[in-house]
Parts: structure tokens; sequence; C-alpha cells
């Protein structure tokens, strides 16, 4: 059953540098409400108003909306006193007053992207927010009512050292955010720094380094570090994202969303004039067979800091998980980047630095 959803807002004031996203820049107000409409059709005609527990924004930058769009979008879904809804949040597109409205729409997760607390990096990266505006959006988020609010960083940086990126998290820390996100930058085809590689990058042996100095760190500040790239206080772990890499169904509305129901993986269309003429339609659909699942199962399980289960994968499957992948459990347990628990398998810190070799021996 349907339990998640994920609303996509294409729309940005500017495009970051390391950008690959689908968004669009330089929309107006006549633009987004039409967008609006036709994203509310969409829902009217897929969701089933199954009771959701989690409701997610996400873009793009949906700060940049209107509020009385985003409420009629909020009021579109069965949501309970206990859903989790997340808005993602640009420190440059709102204000005090913005926030109070988003708590008295409903929603209660916000997650602000501040990548950095150095200004010069985030010129050099196209941010459009300052140090100063990205701290004042946390404190005013926690005035206007947010208890759960997370923050996302990039690591790997042009100009970043070790140093900056763990000062940056020692601020986050010390505004006592619930949640963290970390990225190593990854420039891949369709951004700016694609075109324009810059200069002074980290190379992937600094950026191994930058990434368990951080755990070290926010996990001495009582972070639990519960997967690959997200570290969280007691209780304040992502539902939305644990859906996902626990293999949930979920709803994918707008352009460029992708979606996970009955078994069967689909995404929208990219182009938004396509997607506003057939918002019916979906660009891909795929039907999962077993063997995908399963492997899925597996690629998404060891993102989580618990791992996966073996006797849920051999009664989900109709598997015997440890014969069928005897001699990869036996490398990678024998090398350390994995580590045998009570119930099944995970990833030591090192293993996730090696992740993607690791999961292509199963798959």
């Amino acid at each position: 059953m349907v339990q998640s959803a994920y609303i996509h807002i294409p729309f940005c004031k500017s495009k970051c540098n390391y950008c690959s996203f689908v968004s669009f820049v330089g929309s107006d107000e006549q633009l987004r409400q039409g967008y609006t409409d036709i994203l509310i059709k969409e829902i009217k005609y897929f969701y089933k108003q199954e009771p959701l527990k989690t409701l997610y924004f996400g873009g793009g930058t949906p700060s940049i909306m209107n509020l009385d769009d985003l409420k009629r979008i909020v009021e579109c879904f069965n949501l309970k006193s206990n859903t989790e809804i997340t808005i993602e949040v640009n420190p440059e597109t709102l204000d005090l007053r913005y926030l109070q409205k988003l708590r008295q729409i409903g929603f209660n997760r916000i997650s602000v992207g501040i990548q950095s607390f150095d200004n010069n990096i985030l010129k050099y990266i196209g941010r459009i927010h300052s140090a100063n505006r990205a701290i004042k959006t946390v404190k005013e988020a926690r005035a206007a009512g947010f208890k759960n609010i997370s923050t996302d960083f990039i690591y790997g940086l042009p100009d970043q050292t070790q140093k900056s990126f763990l000062n940056d998290l020692d601020t986050a820390t010390q505004l006592d955010v619930e949640h963290i996100s970390l990225y190593g930058l990854k420039i891949e085809e369709g951004c700016n720094f694609y075109k324009n590689k810059p200069v002074n990058l980290a190379d992937d042996d600094m950026q191994a380094d930058m990434y368990l100095a951080a755990i070290d760190l926010l996990e001495s500040n009582g972070y639990l570090h519960y997967e690959i790239s997200n570290f969280a206080k007691k209780d304040c772990e992502s539902k939305h994202n644990l859906n996902y890499w626990s293999c949930g169904e979920y709803y994918g509305f707008g352009v460029a969303a992708h979606g996970y129901t009955n078994g069967v993986r689909y995404s929208n269309f990219e182009n938004l004039q396509k997607y506003i003429q057939n918002y019916k339609e979906k660009q891909t659909v795929r039907e999962l067979s077993l063997k995908e699942k399963l492997e899925e199962y597996i690629y998404l399980g060891f993102r989580k800091g618990d791992g996966i289960d073996v006797s849920k994968i051999n009664r989900a499957f109709g598997v015997d998980f440890e014969e069928i992948y005897k001699d990869t459990l036996k490398k990678y347990t024998e090398t350390k980047h994995m580590l045998k628990t009570e119930n099944g398998y995970k990833f030591s810190n090192e293993g996730y630095l090696l992740s993607n070799i690791i999961l292509s021996d199963f798959l």
C-alpha cells in the first residue's frame, strides 16, 4: 500500500553550478500557478486517497512558491496528525512570516539547503544566500515552531579544506539541528561545472578523509549515522527517505518526478511543456522482475546504517541469501568492509566508501 508521496517543484531563482537536477530559472508567478493547477490535476487523477505517512516537497526550490499554491497541494492529500510533511527551502527565498505560514499549512519538517558556511565557496558554487542568511533561516525556522530541522552540506567543493568542512558541521551542531545530510561533490553532465570544471577540487582520497572525519564529529555530537549520507538525533530520521531505502511504495507527482507503485517504477516527463500537456501519461514505466526487486532490496538496504535483514530477504524472495552470496560476504567481511550483525550484514564506514564497488558484486 502506498503511504508516501513526493512533489517536485522545478523552479529556482538561479541554477547552482553543481546542479544537474531538472529545474527551471526565471519562472513567473503565472507559470508557477499554472504548474500548480496541472500538478493538482495529476494528483487527483492518480492518488487513491490512501492515508499518507510522509509527504515531501523537493526541487528545485519549493520555497519559491506562493503559500496559497502550497496549501492547495497539501490539501489534496489524506493526512494524519503524525504525517511527516517536509519541504526543501533555500535560505534566500523566505523569511520568518513565510516559515510561520508553512507551519500553519501543516509542514512539520524543513530541509534547509546550506551546502557551506564559507561565503567565498557559496559564491563560487552559485548559491544565492550567505552564511549569515543560512544561520538566520535555521533560527527563524525554530522560532516558527519547527521541531525537526534538516540541513544539507556538500564536501569536496572547490577550495574547501577538511578543516573548513568540519567547521561547517560544527556550526550546524551548535545550531542544534535535528538532521544533517552530507553529499560528496559529483560533477555530472548537465551542470555548469561539467562544462567549466573548477580548480582546487578534492580528489577521491581527500573526499574519503572528509567523510570519515565528518562521521566521527557528528557521532561524537549525538547524531546517529542511520544511512550512508544521513545523520539524525534520536527519532528524527527522515521517514520519507527511509521508505525509499526500504523499497516502500510512493507516488511521484510533478515534472521529472519518479514513483513506485504496484511493483512498477515510473518517471514523469522532464520537459515542462510536455508534462503540462500530458500529465496523465508517464515518460517511462517499468515493471520489476523478482530478481530486480531482490537486487534493489540489497542495494538500497545496504545504504542504511542497520544494513540488511537476512531472514526478511529469505522470506520475501524465497532464497537463501547467505548461500547465494557466500563468496561476496566472505570476501568483504574478511576485509572488514562489511560487518555481521545480529540479523544480517551492514557496511563499515570504510565499506561505505567502496559501496558502489561492493554492491556491483551482488548484482
